[in-house]
């Protein structure tokens, strides 16, 4: 069995209450997090990630969905 995490989960949008897909983004091979991203038939951009405490609370916080992890 392999340890990957699921490419697509489903939300519920934070505006209008329907499901929203989001997906697995490709953004390295850094384990230190997965975000998920997706945007709902409202229009509503919906964001979560599994990983390290820290990288995932940045990638949260960040605004503008040019969030990238860096190694400090």
């Amino acid at each position: 069995m392999s340890n990957k995490p699921a490419r697509i989960l489903t939300f519920k949008c934070k505006k209008c209450s329907k499901p929203v897909k989001v997906f697995l983004q490709k953004v390295s091979s850094c384990s230190h997090i997965q975000p998920y991203q997706g945007i709902c038939t409202c229009g509503e951009l919906t964001r979560y990630a599994t990983g390290q405490k820290d990288a995932v609370q940045s990638y949260m916080e960040s605004a503008d969905g040019n969030w990238s992890h860096h190694h400090s």
